[in-house]
C-alpha cells in the first residue's frame, strides 16, 4: 500500500477512493468532531483532531512513521468557502485571499513544502480557477515555485474542473482538481468515460451512458419510509405537484405547471427533484428544508442515499444527527473521483503496474428502471399564488436574496 498524508480529511471522501486505489492513509487531519468519529468509527487510521494551523509537518511525519520526502502522496481539500460560486452570489463577491479562511491553502502549502510528497493532490471549487479571479490558482503556482528552489525539487502541476458524472459518478458535481509531482512528470488527467444518452453513439464507442440515479439507489425505492424523510416547511406539500428532474420552474410561465413563481427568481435547488434515468443534481452540504434534490416519492433523501450517490462504499458509518452527517457527505469528494485519480497518479507518477480496470466504487448499471412517477395537481392552498411574476433581471441585478437564482445545476458549489 502506498503511504498518503490526508489534510482536511472531513468524513473521509477522497481517502477511500485512495484507498480502493491502493493507498493507504499514514495520518489524516480534520477538526470537526463529528467527521472525527466518523473517521474513527470506520478505519483506523491515525487522526490529529485539531486545527491544521496548530499541526506542524513534524508532528504530521512523526504520527505518520514517515520522514520528509517519503510520503507517496499528499492529499485534501482546503475548505472552499473563499472560493465559492454560492458566498460570490450571495454578497456580490467574495473576499478570496482575503478571507481568513484562505489560510487553509497556505496552511496545505506549507505542508506540501516541509513532507516533501512524491505526489499531491489539491481539490477545490470550481471558483478556485474562475477567469480574472484565479488569485488562488496563482498562489498555488508561486507556492510551489518557490518550494522548488528552496528544496532542490521539480514540483509541476495540472490543473482540471472535472464534473463526477462524466466518469460514472451518478451525480452532476464540478470539482477542481489541482495535480503534481516532484519529479518534474506532467500529470494527464483521464479522458472522459461516460456521457448523456444522446452523446452516447456507435461514433463514441468508449463513451458509455451516464450512471443514474436508479443505478445507485434503486434498490432501496419503498413505497413506505420513516416519517423522518417526510419533507417539512412552507412549501412541503408543493413537492409533488413536480415532474421528476424538475424544480419550481415548472411552476413558471415558461413551466408546464400553475405561474407561482418569476422565472429564475429563485435558487435552483429550489424544490429540485430526482429523476430516475438521470445523475443527480449535486449534494448540498446545507439544504434548508426546500433545497433539493429530493427523491422523486416527494420526500427527503434517506443518508444512505445520500452516501451512495457520493459513491461511498456499501456499510460506511456517519456519526451524528441527520443533518450532521448529510453536512459530512455533502462536504466530500465522490470516492470514485479519489479512485480514478489515485490509480492514474499511481500509474503516471510512481510507474505502478495498474491495469485498465472499472472503478469498483462505481454502481453497477441496472435495467429495471420503471417510469417516471406522475406529479400531482398542484394542492388549493398554494393556488393564491398564480399571477404574472416578472422573470429574473439578469446575474448580478435585482434583490441580493435573487441572486443565486441564475445558478445551473451543472456548477452548483457546497
Amino acid at each position: 500500500m502506498r503511504k498518503l498524508i490526508s489534510l482536511y480529511t472531513g468524513a473521509g471522501g477522497l481517502d477511500l477512493g485512495f484507498e480502493a486505489a491502493g493507498f493507504e492513509t499514514a495520518v489524516a487531519v480534520e477538526l470537526d468532531a463529528e467527521a472525527v468519529a466518523t473517521l474513527r468509527h470506520n478505519r483506523s487510521w491515525p487522526v490529529i483532531d485539531r486545527d491544521i494551523h496548530t499541526v506542524s509537518s513534524k508532528e504530521l511525519l512523526d504520527k505518520a512513521g514517515l520522514k520528509s520526502g517519503e510520503p507517496d502522496a499528499l492529499i485534501g481539500g482546503p475548505p472552499c468557502q473563499p472560493f465559492s460560486k454560492s458566498g460570490y452570489w450571495v454578497s456580490g463577491d467574495t473576499l478570496r485571499l482575503d478571507d481568513h479562511r484562505a489560510g487553509t491553502l497556505a496552511a496545505y502549502l506549507r505542508v506540501l513544502r516541509d513532507t516533501l510528497p512524491r505526489t499531491f493532490l489539491l481539490e477545490n471549487v470550481p471558483g478556485l480557477v474562475y477567469q480574472n479571479k484565479s488569485e488562488g490558482l496563482h498562489l498555488i503556482e508561486q507556492a510551489i515555485e518557490q518550494i522548488n528552489q528552496a528544496c532542490g525539487t521539480s514540483y509541476t502541476i495540472a490543473v482540471k474542473k472535472i464534473n463526477g458524472a462524466d466518469f460514472g459518478v451518478p451525480q452532476l458535481r464540478e470539482r477542481v482538481f489541482v495535480i503534481g509531482a516532484r519529479e518534474g512528470n506532467q500529470f494527464r488527467f483521464p479522458t472522459p468515460t461516460h456521457a448523456p444518452d444522446d452523446e452516447v453513439s456507435p461514433l463514441a464507442p468508449r463513451r458509455k451512458p451516464y450512471t443514474t440515479a436508479w443505478d445507485a439507489i434503486g434498490d432501496l425505492d419503498e413505497k413506505v419510509w420513516p416519517a423522518e424523510l417526510n419533507p417539512a416547511g412552507k412549501w412541503a406539500g408543493l413537492l409533488r405537484s413536480i415532474p421528476e428532474g424538475q424544480n419550481y420552474l415548472w411552476h413558471t410561465s415558461e413551466g408546464g405547471g400553475e405561474p407561482l413563481f418569476g422565472w429564475r427568481t429563485r435558487y435552483w435547488s429550489f424544490l429540485l427533484k430526482l429523476a430516475k434515468r438521470r445523475p443527480s443534481w449535486t449534494i448540498q452540504a446545507a439544504p434548508g428544508p426546500a433545497t433539493g434534490p429530493f427523491h422523486w416519492r416527494n420526500r427527503l433523501l434517506s443518508i444512505e442515499e445520500l452516501a451512495r450517490l457520493q459513491t461511498f462504499p456499501r456499510g460506511y458509518y456517519f456519526i451524528g444527527n441527520r443533518r450532521s452527517a448529510h453536512r459530512q457527505i455533502g462536504n466530500a469528494v465522490p470516492c470514485a473521483l479519489g479512485e480514478l485519480l489515485g490509480l492514474e497518479m499511481r500509474r503516471q507518477f510512481l510507474s505502478d503496474p495498474i491495469p485498465e480496470r472499472r472503478l469498483t466504487l462505481i454502481p453497477t448499471r441496472r435495467r429495471d428502471c420503471p417510469p417516471a412517477q406522475r406529479h400531482q395537481s398542484v394542492p388549493s392552498e398554494y393556488l393564491h399564488l398564480r399571477g404574472s411574476y416578472p422573470p429574473h433581471p439578469g446575474t448580478g441585478l435585482g434583490p441580493r436574496r435573487t441572486w443565486l437564482d441564475v445558478a445551473t445545476p451543472f456548477s452548483q458549489e457546497t
